[in-house]
């Protein structure tokens, strides 16, 4: 059963890779689906002074990620990501030494512009440029801050995005897709109520999707 099984399988994947990529025609969706990484540029706020060093970092995440994108010529493209919130814990180094201080949520959407160079060919690069809105939820910080009242408060962050991807087309529908993205995300921070600073994420986005057209 499990040979006729793995056959199966084996001759489905064949007859789609043999099967003739058609080209991207104005008016096509593609609905993509994967898992994506958020990887945030290092040292994210500096409150260093004359006698410490003292950084804020913000840690890598994973998360399940979603596009749609609308082709309105065979090259031209408007493309939305959404995902499943990101989950990311907040560092404060001092003098080297590293400690958790809070984690929280956030949501990415980003609406882009996308140029197809090559919409005829199996392999389909593209690039990108958008807008981001990046908002933070479920900020929580550990309870030896939280139990003193010491609340951590992220601002919503706007920011501009671009993005370098490609599309490899397995016949007439389904696709596999590697896409990476670089988006200004910055947000204002309190702690305790007060202002600490503007910390600069940045992240760069990467991830790898299977596709599929209407």
């Amino acid at each position: 059963m499990n040979g006729r099984l793995h056959l199966l399988v084996a001759s489905t994947l064949l007859a789609c890779a043999a099967a003739p990529a058609q080209a991207y025609d104005a008016g096509d969706w593609i609905f993509r689906a994967g898992v994506g990484g958020v990887e945030p540029k290092s040292n994210n706020l500096d409150l260093s002074d004359e006698v410490d060093s003292v950084k804020v970092n913000v840690d890598s995440a994973m998360s399940l990620t979603l596009t749609g994108t609308y082709m309105f010529t065979p090259n031209w493209a408007i493309d939305i990501l959404a995902a499943y919130p990101f989950n990311h814990d907040i560092k404060l180094e001092v003098n080297g030494e590293s400690a958790k201080i809070a984690d929280t949520d956030h949501l990415p959407p980003t609406v882009s512009i996308q140029y197809h160079f090559m919409p005829d060919g199996e392999f389909q690069p593209y690039v990108g440029l958008g807008v981001n809105y990046t908002t933070f939820f479920n900020t929580d910080t550990v309870s030896e801050l939280s139990d003193v009242g010491i609340n951590l408060d992220l601002d919503n962050s706007f920011g501009v995005a671009a993005q370098l991807g490609v599309d490899w087309l397995l016949g007439d529908r389904w696709l596999i897709n590697a896409d990476l993205r670089w988006i200004n995300i910055e947000t204002d921070a309190s702690l305790g109520g007060e202002g600490i600073g503007t910390v600069e994420i940045d992240p760069w986005v990467y991830s790898i999707n299977v596709g599929y057209r209407f």
